[in-house]
């Protein structure tokens, strides 16, 4: 299955944008006739045909839409701190859209060295992994968010909060933390941990201690696990 993104698509006959264009008529070299299919990021996948292949404006005829395709029965947010290396950070997105996510935060912590993303280029690769792993759901991406802030506004109301950290303290294994088919919230911090303030901010507003397992994670090996053991919680 070929799935191709286009945000405002709709049944019917479908003029793609240059980009989906080219792809589709000079990359993959599809004719007039040729199935495709269609993710707008709400949840409809739209099955139809080409109509019109022209490498700038390919038209489409699409036909049928799935509503709310394979929808998960869990939500998932991962507040993570950018990382120096921004291609450790592109890969931990791209990652963590093929397993399953919903929301991501990128959190800025005291030990924090590279201060802001790219969001253009992080919704370019949140596009292209939805595509690659045929989710209709596009991701939210967040502005940056300093820790304190996070910790204090709404956003982390209504779910169940979790802080991944490596210092000592009561902390208990993510399998056991969250509970199946709810919304969960998962804080990964920089290299270098969160400090001791950080984490005892987010326990005096109920956040749970995770432990991610006995291993020490590179923060977005810690991103893919905490999303991966998430995804586990809910299969099992």
């Amino acid at each position: 299955m070929q799935v191709f993104y286009a945000p405002d698509c709709a049944v019917g006959l479908y003029p793609l944008q240059e980009e989906e264009s080219k792809h589709i008529v000079r990359v993959l070299r599809m004719v007039q006739g040729d199935s495709v299919y269609i993710v707008d990021g709400k949840g409809n996948l739209f099955e139809g045909v080409v109509h019109l292949p022209h490498p700038k404006h390919c038209i489409l005829n699409l036909t049928t839409v799935r509503e709310n395709f394979e929808k998960r029965p869990y939500r998932l947010h991962i507040a993570i701190s950018p990382l120096k290396n921004a291609d450790r950070f592109e890969w931990f997105v791209e990652k963590a859209v093929e397993i399953g996510i919903d929301e991501i935060t990128p959190l800025i912590c005291h030990r924090t060295e590279r201060k802001n993303v790219n969001p253009d280029r992080i919704n370019r690769i949140i596009e292209s992994a939805m595509k690659q792993s045929l989710k209709a759901f596009h991701p939210i991406l967040n502005e940056n968010c300093t820790f304190s802030s996070f910790i204090h506004n709404k956003q982390s109301e209504g779910c169940e909060k979790g802080i991944a950290y490596c210092s000592e303290g009561k902390r208990e294994y993510i399998g056991n933390a969250y509970t199946k088919n709810s919304a969960g919230l998962i804080l990964i911090g920089p290299e270098g941990d969160f400090s001791e303030e950080e984490v005892s901010l987010a326990l005096k507003s109920r956040f749970k201690g995770i432990n991610l397992g006995e291993s020490r994670l590179r923060t977005e090996t810690a991103g893919i696990a905490a999303c991966h053991a998430f995804s586990f919680i809910n299969a099992v």
